[in-house]
């Protein structure tokens, strides 16, 4: 058999045919509540950039005199040339933000899953993770030495019965996503660390979707429950809310040095670039000086939840920015989503292995920016093309 043999895509290959091909659309302008793409206005439904901070002038600002003042990149690691001020400036006050005594950086969020579990987890360890977190999360377990076991989506009962089967004395981390970034939904963070203390595992949250949205000031999904000083490691991104790209972990100081000299991630990759370092940086001053942001972006995640209710398209009860519309099938989740493409409203079209088969959906995602007004023309175009066909399951 020729390696290659497997490298055809059916679903790819029929929506491409069916001009229902979803994926790759180009942006013409800059990321925000409305862009050009591919010529023509559309309303953005289908951005992480919670906070609407990527066309702030202040973050650009920044980002253009770190480039003028450090150049382009680094051309190391941080381990040996690719430490700059910025990089400390940046981690120490993450660190202060979400409550923890240290923290480190990673050229991306997918990375910081990746080294900081392959560095902490070992042979004869355990993860434990909810079914729904995110890819990264489970390449990060893969990337280690140690033994995944997954339970039932926020099952609890289901955590505690894969708890009890791992044995007393092997290492346990609890790994969940803070705000599920398909569903939308919380984590059960509070009955997590109650099973955590009884089983003597430790906690991991990936807040990539839970900083800038949850919590005061938007600290996220440990503080949204009080509980910063009951999970062990926080995770996050600054491709969401601080506007940049990049991510980190968060924890107490001997496990985030003991990551910095183990986690191959970190040490064989290139720094963050410097203007991409100053953005984040400046994004997360922002955030911590403008308490109204979140609330802004909550007050809005709301206004849409209510509109799509009251047009009968069905929704996962929650209460953050991301409202995934169910659409069930994949060829239907394609078509709808080419329909309000068309309509002029962006969504991301969202099936397997992301999904179950049967649960497809169209995700939509919320900034601190939209204007009601905006989200009342997607919501009119939304009604058109979905109706009430999300009901009908």
């Amino acid at each position: 058999m020729d390696l290659f043999d497997k490298c055809y895509n059916k679903l790819v290959a029929d929506s491409r045919a069916a001009g229902i091909y979803p994926y790759f659309h180009e942006l013409e302008s800059r990321q925000d509540v409305e862009v050009i793409m591919e010529g023509k206005r559309r309303i953005m439904l289908g951005s992480n950039n919670y906070l609407g901070l990527t066309v702030d002038p202040r973050v650009i600002e920044a980002g253009v005199k770190a480039l003028e003042k450090y150049g382009s990149g680094c051309s190391g690691s941080r381990f040996l040339n690719g430490t700059l001020d910025l990089h400390v400036q940046l981690e120490n006050e993450l660190a202060e933000f979400v409550g923890k005594e240290s923290c480190m950086t990673f050229s991306t969020g997918f990375q910081s899953n990746l080294g900081i579990i392959s560095a902490i987890v070992g042979r004869n360890d355990y993860m434990i993770c909810d079914k729904e977190n995110h890819a990264s999360i489970y390449d990060g377990c893969k990337l280690s030495y140690g033994k995944m076991v997954r339970y039932r989506h926020a099952d609890m009962e289901d955590l505690e019965a894969q708890l009890q089967r791992i044995p007393e004395s092997a290492g346990k981390l609890i790994i969940t996503d803070g705000v599920f970034s398909m569903g939308g939904d919380i984590a059960k963070l509070p009955e997590i660390v109650e099973l955590a203390h009884k089983y003597g595992a430790r906690v991991m949250v990936d807040d990539a979707h839970g900083l800038g949205v949850l919590g005061k000031n938007g600290r996220g999904t440990a503080d949204h429950f009080g509980l910063t000083d009951q999970v062990d490691l926080i995770m996050g991104t600054f491709s969401k809310s601080l506007a940049s790209i990049g991510g980190y972990v968060a924890g107490d100081l001997r496990v985030i040095d003991y990551a910095r000299h183990a986690s191959r991630p970190f040490i064989f990759c290139a720094s963050i670039p410097p203007a991409s370092c100053a953005t984040a940086l400046a994004a997360l001053r922002i955030l911590k000086e403008t308490p109204e942001l979140p609330k802004r972006l909550m007050e809005l995640s709301m206004y849409m939840r209510k509109g799509l209710r009251e047009r009968g398209v069905a929704i996962r009860e929650s209460v953050t920015p991301i409202i995934p519309i169910y659409t069930y099938e994949p060829e239907a989740t394609l078509r709808k989503a080419k329909e309000l493409y068309d309509e002029g409203v962006y969504v991301n079209p969202v099936l397997p292995p992301a999904t179950p088969a049967d649960e497809c959906l169209l995700r939509t995602s919320y900034m601190a920016s939209h204007t009601e007004a905006l989200l009342d023309e997607a919501l009119d175009v939304i009604e058109r093309v979905i109706g009430h066909t999300a009901l009908e399951q």
